[in-house]
C-alpha cells in the first residue's frame, strides 16, 4: 500500500469524514443493493461490521463496508468517488486488503458492459467467479430479491461454504435492512 492510501475504520457516524463516505455510498449503488444510513449505523454496533473509508492524502477517497464471516471476509460495499475513479484506488484498497484473507463479494451478472468491466476488475485482482446460484434480497422495499454473482479471493467457493455464505447474509448482514423477516429459503 502507498503512504498516502490508508483505511480509517468508522465507528460512531461522527467521525470524521463519514458524511464523504456516505455520499460516495449513495451514489455508487442503487436503493435495492443498500441499506439505510440508520439500518448502517446500527449494523456498526456488531462486532462482526466494519466500515472503513479509504483515504488518499487524508481525504477521504472511497468507502470498504466488510463483515467477518468465519474465516472469510465478505466484502459488502466497495468505491471509490467518482472523481477519483480511474486512477487505480480501488485496486490498490482491494490488493491490500485481501493480502492473506480469503474474500467473498457478491456482483451483477456480466450482462452489461459496465457488470462485464467490473468482473474483470475483480479477476484481475485475483477473484474467481463461482457457479452457485445466488439470489440476494433487497435491502429496503419493495423487497426485489436479484440475482447476483458470488466471487471470492483466492479460490472458488465450495458448495458449502456458498450455501453457508447465503445463509450468513439473510441471518445476519440482513437484519439491519428495513425488511421485516429478511431471510427466506
Amino acid at each position: 500500500m502507498t503512504p498516502r492510501l490508508q483505511f480509517a475504520a468508522f465507528r460512531p457516524p461522527a467521525d470524521s469524514g463519514w458524511a464523504e463516505a456516505m455520499a460516495i455510498y449513495r451514489e455508487a449503488f442503487p436503493p435495492r443493493e443498500r441499506r439505510s444510513e440508520e439500518d448502517t449505523v446500527a449494523a456498526l454496533a456488531d462486532p462482526a461490521f466494519r466500515a472503513e473509508s479509504i483515504r488518499v492524502d487524508r481525504q477521504v477517497a472511497g468507502i470498504l463496508f466488510y463483515w467477518l464471516f468465519g474465516a472469510s471476509y465478505y466484502v459488502e460495499y466497495l468505491a471509490v468517488s467518482p472523481a477519483l475513479r480511474g486512477r487505480n484506488i480501488g485496486a490498490e484498497a482491494l490488493t491490500e486488503f485481501c493480502r492473506g484473507r480469503r474474500v467473498i463479494l457478491e456482483i451483477e451478472p456480466p450482462e452489461e458492459p459496465l457488470a462485464v468491466r467490473r468482473k474483470h476488475f475483480y479477476e484481475r485482482a485475483g477473484f474467481v467467479a463461482n457457479p452457485h446460484a445466488y439470489i440476494h434480497p433487497s435491502y429496503g422495499c419493495p423487497n426485489e430479491p436479484h440475482p447476483l454473482v458470488l466471487m471470492s479471493f483466492p479460490d472458488p467457493l465450495t458448495n458449502d461454504e456458498a450455501r453457508g455464505f447465503a445463509d450468513f447474509v439473510r441471518e445476519k448482514v440482513l437484519r439491519y435492512s428495513q425488511l421485516e423477516h429478511p431471510g427466506y429459503k
